[in-house]
């Protein structure tokens, strides 16, 4: 993901939340130097993306979402396997995140994918009413990460 990428990201964001991550978010990240990738169709328009922060042996994903259009292809699967790849390739043990407590669709696609719930964030993200909603933490061990490196 580049600057370039931002205004089909932005589209896709609003597009996909009630509370979308700004501008500022994205080129903040990108700034970073996080790990942002963008997902293409055939065409060349974007299908999705997500964002990454490494840490020592851990990566945490910041932010995946897939155009609602393309939901239920296997995108986010897709971009998922990819991060997993990531984090083997650089060594990251563990692979974080954080999701809505009322967000059981996602909650269960990460559940399927082996990620255990660890905790809670208590008021983490903003919700309809004015108040602040939990986020779940989970978390992932990442196979064959740093194999051969220690």
């Amino acid at each position: 993901m580049s600057l370039l990428h931002l205004d089909a990201v932005m589209a896709i964001e609003a597009g996909a939340y009630p509370f979308p991550w700004s501008h500022g978010n994205f080129v903040d990240s990108l700034a970073a130097g996080y790990d942002a990738r963008v997902l293409y169709d055939d065409e060349g328009a974007i299908l999705g993306y997500f964002v990454a922060m490494a840490g020592v042996e851990e990566m945490h994903l910041l932010n995946i979402t897939v155009a609602p259009r393309a939901w239920h292809l296997g995108h986010g699967r897709f971009m998922l396997d990819a991060l997993e790849a990531l984090c083997r390739e650089r060594g990251a043990r563990q692979l974080w995140l954080e999701v809505r407590v009322s967000n059981e669709r996602a909650r269960a696609i990460y559940r399927r994918r082996g990620f255990a719930e660890v905790g809670r964030r208590k008021g983490y993200y903003p919700d309809a009413r004015g108040k602040r909603e939990d986020a779940v933490v989970m978390s992932l061990g990442i196979e064959g990460a740093g194999d051969g490196l220690d």
